[in-house]
């Protein structure tokens, strides 16, 4: 009877644990009122407020950032994406990033009411937004849509199963320019929720996290990682 050769584990689960135990160890900071990082967070905010107040430009443009990259439109865009993936018969991938979506939609506004945390309160606000403060729902999602463009978009292996799932063919070029766009996709959203003072930095560094881990785990449940984003296997 042949031997037969066990798979090796992928290490992506436990990667999954790398975002994950972070944001919780943040999430319980936050929920003990560890001074530190209270301070930490009120210096960020009233430094860059008091920027704010006095320059209604960067006030503008901030604005522009955190309107154009919010959730819905950024759910909207996924949603063009999925049909689009559909038409092309990447059916695995649509799938992913519906789930995706909607993993790190619901996880968001749930984490807020479990952790209570209220917004900043600062005089002359330059922006005022809705709900509660943690983790921060545009640095979340604007995570999850750079997740989204890393995996798609990136080039991929085949499989026993697929013959892979090319979307595009990237070259080294645009491949670093892929990375590039999500990087600032997520950068530039979350700076502008603490910017506009409507965000403390850890709600906006939880969010990033939180993403960071639907991301990982949703691409390993259903396989969809690109070749250029894999983890290395040992």
């Amino acid at each position: 009877m042949p031997a037969v050769t066990p798979t090796p584990r992928s290490p992506v689960p436990a990667l999954t644990l790398l975002p994950l135990l972070p944001f919780t160890l943040l999430a319980g900071l936050v929920l003990g009122g560890w001074s530190p990082l209270r301070r930490l967070d009120v210096t960020v905010t009233e430094t860059l407020h008091g920027y704010a107040v006095v320059h209604p430009l960067w006030v503008r443009v901030m604005r522009v950032c955190t309107d154009l990259f919010a959730p819905w439109p950024l759910r909207a865009a996924a949603l063009f994406l999925v049909l689009w993936l559909v038409s092309r018969g990447a059916r695995r991938l649509a799938v992913w990033v519906l789930t995706t979506m909607v993993v790190g939609g619901l996880l968001g506004p749930l984490l807020k009411l479990l952790v209570g945390r209220d917004r900043p309160v600062l005089p002359d606000p330059v922006a005022e937004a809705p709900g509660l403060a943690f983790p921060s729902g545009h640095a979340l999602n604007a995570m999850l849509a750079a997740g989204v463009l890393v995996v798609v978009f990136l080039p991929r292996p085949p499989t026993s199963t697929r013959t892979g799932q090319p979307v595009t063919r990237a070259g080294p070029l645009t491949q670093a320019a892929i990375w590039l766009a999500a990087l600032l996709l997520a950068l530039v959203t979350g700076f502008s929720r603490i910017a506009l003072g409507v965000h403390w930095t850890s709600d906006v560094l939880a969010g990033w996290l939180l993403g960071l881990a639907v991301i990982i785990g949703t691409a390993t449940a259903l396989g969809v990682w690109p070749r250029s984003a894999s983890p290395p296997h040992s």
